[in-house]
């Protein structure tokens, strides 16, 4: 085993309180979460200031997928056979080798350890490994390039 290799350990710093239960594909854009972050690691003090802040990158571990349905054949994203055979890291589909999710989304507001958020894609009870402010130096630099097929399976992704 190579150095870079070894097991990584993460503790989740809380837990997604979503109204879906299920990981449907689109139409995330109006739905509100809470982000209720583990009162026993933290205090309030871990959220000073984010409320500054409009946006969040929110890192979380996708715990319902299960270790069969983990992708590392290429496939038709969402099982289109119109669209080209891509690979597991040429899509953001749920079915990741590590089974991580990072989501932008809008933040709404700060209550305590209660973040509310609207956009997340991330079912009830999903546990959430990490925050970060959105910082618009962190975008993207130069031109975005991306094929058409994913333009199409994005087009209702965040539909309100």
């Amino acid at each position: 085993m190579k150095d870079w290799q070894a097991m990584i350990e993460i503790r989740p710093i809380g837990v997604v309180r979503s109204p879906r239960a299920e990981a449907i594909d689109d139409y995330w854009g109006a739905v509100e979460s809470v982000i209720e972050l583990d009162a026993d690691q933290f205090t309030e003090e871990v959220v000073a200031g984010l409320s500054d802040f409009s946006h969040l990158d929110v890192i979380f571990f996708m715990n319902r997928v299960k270790a069969e349905k983990i992708e590392t054949i290429a496939r038709h994203p969402r099982g289109n056979t119109e669209w080209p055979k891509v690979g597991i890291f040429a899509q953001r589909a749920k079915g990741r080798p590590n089974r991580i999710g990072v989501t932008n989304c809008q933040l709404v507001k700060v209550e305590g350890l209660r973040l509310t958020v609207r956009g997340l894609d991330a079912i009830d009870g999903t546990p959430v490994v990490d925050l970060k402010p959105y910082m618009g130096e962190f975008g993207p630099r130069g031109e975005i390039r991306q094929p058409e097929w994913s333009h199409v399976l994005m087009k209702e992704y965040f539909l309100e």
